[in-house]
């Protein structure tokens, strides 16, 4: 079958190179459209009903909310965990499905199971799903606020809060949400603006109303109501009865009672009737001010870098049509970490693939051999991508950074160097240069001869990496794009060695060639012939040798530590403040505050910082009043303190 194909090769080699430039442009077309992010992303499939509970204790949410739903999600088709959190003001079940599931069909299971428990939920309630998004979907964080100086911004920070609040939720969130990829659309910080009816308790008595007739008569009295169709002579009228409230005033002068009086008693009699905020589960910051934090949600499955670069756009057009003095400050751009951790990928492979081809052009002493061996890196790494594009994996950190050029040019290395050394014998033996034909027999002979075992041999390597396909889990999200990549990679370069190398070769290897080795294998070769004497006459001594560092090395193996990911440095700081979990969201805020301008004030390398405290409008991470994840920004390493002569370190900095 090997001769067949080497036969193949050399007989149509136009057919050869044609093949390998349609390789080129789809593996061009794949490369375009290869998800890029930093890591695999190694969330399972998922999906998490919330609840907004409001007034209910942890114990009530568990016992009315959690519990009647987790009962109702049981014995879901292909779930394999079931887990849930009970908070004041929150229910959230997470469900666990198998690897591999199709995230729509399980969001449908459970919806379908939702609605069956809607039955046993207090009136009211309205569970949601989640977002369909995974761990590393919050891809980018923007500030809404004013410019400095604005002229339109109100008088007290708060009100500018509630007023930033509608500006994110009713101009940005709406035309965010259109951008593809972008899955939802989070809120931190603010006031939600509501008109707030405050009874008085002592009014109330006095007249002979409770709250709940207060809130029975108001509700009665905003909704609009449908009278039908009255038809007069050849028309037709629609009747309805208006009553829906538009203004704080027509509130207030709402009856709620008729007594003997001539007069109603009115909701302004028994009542205050204001502007005020609902209750707030999360706050945010920013440089030590109170801020509106939004964030983009990616959609599971998406290109982290566009989808980021489509979100930097879509808010620099929404910019354009915000009320004066608003300005959107981008926070977090993952893209930041993501095209550096490419790049060092990048800058890897391009000074391993220049190795390379140095050590070729040195060792084969020719070359047009060493340019045909090195044409194997970049299309071995094209059908590389190719596979991971089909097999949707992304290229990271561990895939693209698993790549050894060492061992995808090695069956290359193997054919080509013993197709030189056959032409350059044939050429010594008639004394001239050969001909076409006899060039293309001569390749043809030689490729023969170590197609068997350099087939047989990079199987081995290929095979090295299948008992890493059986991992699952964690394990398998993160290791399986990389033995797939290189898999992909190294089946890649065998068809290449077994094709294009000897094509090329009859084609390109012309000139006179060198029967003898190259002057860095002769050198090589004085060095070797002593040792390999001395090794065959004391064999002994070798293998004791040889057993007795095999020894020394488990011995320092066992002593070494151990990494489950590359660490990542995107060149800034997340720390988590924790305080007392009876604090109430208000003094969260302002010791957080304080805090952050502490950070700025006595440390030049930090550029910025924001933070998200407690849980955010979607509870993607649900915390208390008492926790805040805070961001430390900081300048590039060059910009910092000096200390004894050198610039302070990243982890003396933390310290």
């Amino acid at each position: 079958m090997l001769n067949r194909l080497l036969e193949f090769s050399i007989r149509q080699r136009v057919f050869v190179l044609l093949a390998t430039l349609v390789l080129i442009g789809v593996g061009v077309w794949s490369a375009l459209r290869l998800p890029i992010d930093a890591v695999p992303d190694i969330t399972n499939v998922q999906v998490q009903v919330n609840t907004s509970v409001p007034a209910l204790s942890p114990e009530e949410v568990e016992k009315l909310v959690t519990f009647p739903i987790e009962m109702e999600m049981s014995g879901i088709s292909g779930m394999t965990e079931l887990r849930s959190l009970s908070k004041f003001g929150l229910s959230q079940v997470t469900l666990i499905f198998e690897d591999g599931t199709d995230i729509y069909r399980a969001r449908q299971l459970v919806s379908e199971r939702l609605q069956n428990a809607l039955e046993s939920l207090p009136p009211g309630l309205a569970p949601k799903l989640a977002p369909i998004r995974t761990g590393l979907g919050e891809n980018y964080y923007y500030v809404v606020d004013y410019v400095p100086g604005a002229t339109n911004k109100p008088a007290s920070r708060a009100d500018q809060l509630m007023e930033l609040k509608q500006i994110h939720d009713y101009l940005i969130k709406p035309r965010l949400r259109t951008t593809p990829g972008v899955a939802e659309v989070n809120a931190s910080g603010g006031y939600e603006k509501q008109i707030v009816i405050s009874p008085d308790p002592r009014k109330l008595t006095s007249v002979g109303l409770s709250f709940s007739e207060v809130a029975d008569a108001i509700g009665g009295n905003v909704e609009n109501a449908g009278g039908g169709i009255v038809q007069i002579g050849g028309e037709q009228i629609n009747l309805r009865a208006t009553g829906r409230v538009q203004t704080m005033e027509e509130i207030a002068n709402l009856p709620l009672k008729f007594a003997a009086g001539a007069a109603a008693i009115r909701v302004r009699d028994v009542a205050e009737v204001g502007i005020g905020s609902a209750m707030r589960t999360g706050a945010s910051t920013y440089n030590g001010d109170e801020a509106v934090v939004g964030a983009a949600l990616m959609l599971a499955g998406e290109n982290s870098r566009i989808v980021t670069v489509r979100v930097a756009e879509k808010l620099a057009e929404i910019q354009e049509k915000l009320p004066p003095g608003i300005k959107i400050t981008t926070v977090y751009d993952r893209t930041v970490l993501v095209d550096r951790t490419i790049g060092t990928v990048e800058r890897s492979l391009f000074e391993g693939a220049i190795l390379v081809v140095v050590i070729l052009l040195l060792l084969l002493g020719n070359w047009r051999a060493a340019l045909i061996v090195s044409l194997a890196i970049p299309l071995s790494l094209l059908f590389a991508i190719t596979g991971m594009v089909q097999g949707h994996d992304s290229g990271n950190l561990m895939s693209l950074g698993a790549i050894d050029f060492g061992l995808i040019v090695d069956g290359a290395v193997v054919m080509v160097e013993n197709i030189l050394r056959h032409l350059g014998v044939r050429q010594h033996h008639l004394g001239r240069r050969l001909t076409a034909e006899e060039r293309a027999r001569e390749v043809l002979t030689a490729s023969k001869e170590v197609a068997s075992p350099m087939f047989f041999g990079v199987v081995i390597i290929t095979v090295v990496y299948v008992p890493i396909l059986a991992l699952t889990g964690i394990e398998g999200k993160m290791f399986r794009p990389m033995a797939l990549t290189v898999m992909f990679a190294l089946v890649g370069a065998l068809v290449l060695a077994l094709t294009l190398m000897p094509a090329l070769c009859s084609w390109l290897l012309t000139g006179d060639i060198l029967e003898e080795d190259p002057l860095l294998i002769r050198w090589v070769k004085r060095l070797y012939a002593p040792i390999l004497v001395f090794s065959l006459r004391f064999r002994w001594l070798v293998v004791a040798c040889a057993v007795g560092l095999f020894a020394l090395s488990a011995f320092v193996f066992s002593r070494l530590g151990a990494e489950f990911v590359p660490q990542l440095d995107e060149g800034s700081l997340t720390i988590q403040f924790i305080r007392t979990t009876s604090i109430s969201l208000d003094a969260s805020v302002a010791m957080q505050e304080r805090s952050e301008k502490v950070l700025l004030e006595k440390f030049p390398e930090v550029t910025y910082t924001f933070s998200r405290i407690g849980t955010a409008e979607v509870a993607t991470d649900p915390m208390g009043p008492n926790a805040a994840d805070t961001y430390i920004m900081l300048k590039p390493p060059g910009e910092w303190r000096q200390v004894d002569g050198k610039p302070i370190t990243k982890a003396a900095l933390a310290e």
